[in-house]
């Protein structure tokens, strides 16, 4: 009964605990223990114990793929101390290529458990994770539980056994969940810069992408500089469960021990975390915070290193990430042709420019739920209609103010109609300017005198200017509708370029669909209020460009 309890005991140990808040688990479900018969695979060269799959967790492809150890219990497999040998000719890797498969030890061992595995997965219906032992001879089989598998084998799977007749339509598209489909767009190193680095030493591919991080040598180091925002490569011999927080904060693994069943290849594949184990190319010296390569490479502590978990190799130094080309994948895009037949409801996108309108419809966004103006004055090209609607903020005058409004109009017409067009007549829901104008006046002092003299006023009344913005509670301060109820030109330079970003494309025969949100608003007087200012410039609009009044704008 001692080792009953302390199964029940495990439930509150510290890593326990730590596993479930990352697996999002429940305290109270508590635990269970199953109680059965001790079988031996260390009773000699006839015995033996390993881990194998019904289809590759790492890829996903229909083969039957495993591992084991002769003369050796479950948890040697898993620990990584020794190098499990290939349990057939398909899993055979670099570091296992010369072992002996258990297909050729033990054939008739190999042949039983070929038929079970078909049967389980059969029976189940989902890959499976299987334990087994050969004590003298007899196979054994110790559990089967459904195979954890990261995004690429998830989408990989749920396809295949559709197009197998397994699984219905429904039941492949439940099977892979929202992070696994974030997995296929980790990001890889670009091919040909990749080709001009040196690979320094090379493993197994236990978790797919590219990672780029510092190095550290153990889990408490990978949580402390994770919590300063450093990313991190958590470099091991080998893992166990004590290591989980300082695994799921870090980038990716390394281990120098392990196949693709041991415990560091389980945890990052169930996360759809980079990987590489078994790397025996390197020897870790953890005391002194430094590994070496097999050609006398020196890697410190906090250096960067690059790997590459699709292929097992590593890098000195920091490689270039790119983004995936799911145009590529077969099986996503199978999949997502049955997730279009079974949706009850579209899907609309976040998104702030061009660029990214694009890149939402590339993944299926049927429109934009949310374009919000102010991020045009962000980022890359965004100087000068920055510097314009300071401009228009610090502007003391409606003279001022609308002359300020004339200059940025282009720029805001320019954008929203780059983004009406992307989206092809599907709607854009375009919110107009709403944070708190003193986030956008600018602190460097090089920028407020260019300001300054732009105005034509003093360094300190533009500072006066800006201390009479100041809010002590900016959230409900002057912004969204109030703005535009105060100064009723910000809003109808913003709507005047919607509609004419529409209009020009209607007219350019591309379709276009805005739709305009007036943010903040708290009564139906100040919706009126600003509805007046959109009705009269659409018939402006309308008139100015002579298009049909069936310029659609919610």
């Amino acid at each position: 009964m001692g080792g009953v309890g302390a199964v029940f005991a495990s439930w509150n140990g510290k890593r326990a605990i730590e596993y479930r808040r990352i697996e999002n688990i429940p305290d109270e479900w508590g635990t269970a223990v199953n109680v059965q018969a001790m079988v031996f695979g260390n009773m000699g060269d006839d015995s033996c114990t390993g881990v194998a799959f019904t289809r590759n967790p790492g890829n996903g492809e229909n083969k039957f793929y495993g591992e084991y150890l002769v003369n050796a219990q479950g948890e040697d497999v898993v620990a990584g101390i020794r190098t499990p040998a290939p349990i057939n000719q398909y899993s055979k890797n670099d570091q296992s290529k010369h072992l002996v498969t258990l297909e050729k030890f033990m054939p008739e061992q190999y042949k039983e458990l070929d038929d079970i595995q078909q049967r389980l997965e059969k029976h189940y219906k989902d890959m499976q994770d299987i334990e087994f032992t050969i004590e003298k001879g007899k196979l054994y089989m110790l559990q089967c539980r459904v195979g954890k598998r990261n995004g690429v084998s998830a989408v990989k799977m749920a396809a295949d056994m559709y197009k197998e007749g397994q699984i219905d339509g429904e039941t492949a598209i439940m099977r892979v969940g929202p992070n696994q489909l974030v997995e296929l767009l980790l990001p890889m190193f670009d091919p040909a810069i990749e080709k001009t680095h040196k690979v320094i030493a090379k493993g197994l591919p236990a978790g797919p992408g590219g990672a780029v991080g510092r190095v550290v040598f153990s889990s408490e180091e990978a949580v402390e500089w994770a919590s300063k925002g450093e990313k991190v490569i958590l470099v091991r011999e080998e893992t166990s469960p004590e290591d989980v927080d300082g695994m799921h904060k870090s980038e990716a693994i390394l281990t120098t021990k392990g196949g693709m069943t041991s415990h560091a290849a389980l945890v990052a594949r169930g996360w759809g975390k980079c990987c590489i184990v078994g790397c025996s190319e390197i020897s870790i010296h953890e005391k002194e915070k430094y590994f070496l390569t097999k050609d006398g490479k020196k890697v410190k502590g906090g250096d960067y290193i690059s790997l590459n978990g699709t292929k097992g190799t590593v890098y000195e130094g920091s490689l270039p990430l790119i983004d995936v080309d799911l145009n590529k994948n077969q099986s996503y895009k199978q999949l997502m042709t049955l997730v279009d037949k079974y949706k009850t409801m579209g899907v609309r996108t976040n998104a702030d420019t061009p660029k990214d309108v694009e890149q939402a419809t590339y993944f299926g966004a049927e429109g934009v739920g949310l374009f919000r103006t102010e991020h045009m004055f962000y980022g890359e090209g965004s100087d000068k209609p920055l510097f314009l609607l300071r401009k228009m903020i610090m502007s003391d005058t409606e003279s001022e103010r609308k002359s300020a409004l004339n200059e940025l109009f282009t720029f805001v017409k320019r954008d929203i109609k780059a983004t009406l067009e992307v989206m092809k007549g599907n709607a854009v829901t375009i919110r107009l300017l709403d944070p708190p104008l003193h986030e956008f006046v600018p602190h460097d002092k090089a920028k407020l005198q260019e300001l300054s003299k732009e105005l034509g006023v003093s360094m300190s009344i533009l500072n006066r200017r800006i201390l009479a913005l100041h809010e002590n509670n900016p959230m409900l301060g002057h912004r969204g509708v109030r703005l535009g109820v105060s100064y009723p030109e910000i809003t109808e330079m913003q709507v005047r370029a919607i509609f004419e970003a529409a209009a020009e494309l209607q007219l350019e025969g591309v379709k276009a669909f805005p739709e305009i949100m007036i943010p903040v608003t708290c009564g139906r007087h100040e919706l009126t209020h600003q509805k007046v200012i959109v009705d009269r410039v659409y018939e402006e609009t309308v008139e100015k460009l002579k298009v049909k009044k069936s310029l659609i704008c919610s």
